[in-house]
């Protein structure tokens, strides 16, 4: 697939690209019209949604079905392609927007230098910016630096959690509502109505120093009783 054949809307959205994460998949759809999730495991990049995610962050509309199958493994593997060009939306043209170091400081003063998710107190090099709601529901137009309350800070692996379940919900992949993405866990740990579209609550429990202790109880119990930690907690908390 030749660059001729690609929408020019697209293409001058792809040409002001240049980070290399989303630039990989780009490059790939630009030469061959389509990249399996394997194509980009064999770039380097072993979480795809969020190469995939980068680049509609970009303002770039992607696609993804399942109609390939793995020569590998025999089975049905996500494919990405360019979605239609009508789908590019205001706030969208120039893609994710840079934040400020100040801005960053701001919010480590607000909410302290805390992963949103697990409250594991971090140093702030190790924390990320992140929208609450999705930049693929609501863009750049719906979020300021002048609105911290819109914005969370969580560490790496949060980030990867975060962005799995949203490539995988359908509000985030086709309703694109703003208001039922800020009742989610993933937007607001502190109240919350749903996960991912699912009705589900979450506790995440860290063990630090002398409590590290305890863990270990539990968890040799969870494995004499041939469960997982979180099943022995849950019925320990029932009674």
């Amino acid at each position: 697939m030749s660059n001729l054949a690609v929408d020019p809307r697209i293409l001058a959205l792809c040409e002001k690209v240049t980070a290399k994460r989303p630039r990989a998949l780009i490059d790939f759809l630009l030469k061959h019209g389509e990249c399996s999730t394997e194509d980009l495991n064999e770039l380097g990049y072993d979480h795809p949604p969020r190469v995939a995610g980068d680049v509609k962050e970009a303002g770039i509309p992607i696609v993804m079905t399942r109609d390939r199958v793995s020569a590998k493994t025999g089975r049905k593997i996500g494919v990405y392609r360019f979605g239609n060009p009508d789908d590019i939306r205001a706030g969208r043209i120039d893609g994710r927007k840079p934040f400020s170091k100040a801005f960053k400081a701001l919010l480590v003063a607000r909410y302290g230098a805390r992963d949103a998710f697990t409250q594991e107190a971090l140093e702030p090099r190790y924390l990320q910016i992140d929208h609450r709601v999705p930049y693929q529901v609501a863009g750049d137009a719906a979020f300021s630096e002048e609105r911290p309350e819109d914005y969370m800070l969580l560490d790496a692996s949060s980030q990867r959690a975060k962005s799995w379940s949203c490539e995988n919900c359908r509000n985030a992949r086709v309703d694109l509502d703003v208001e039922v993405c800020r009742t989610c866990f993933w937007a607001s740990p502190e109240a919350y109505t749903h996960v991912a579209l699912e009705e589900v609550r979450r506790l995440d429990i860290e063990w630090r120093g002398a409590e590290v202790e305890t863990f270990d109880r539990l968890r040799a119990r969870a494995a004499r009783e041939g469960m997982s930690v979180a099943a022995l907690v849950k019925r320990l908390l029932q009674g």
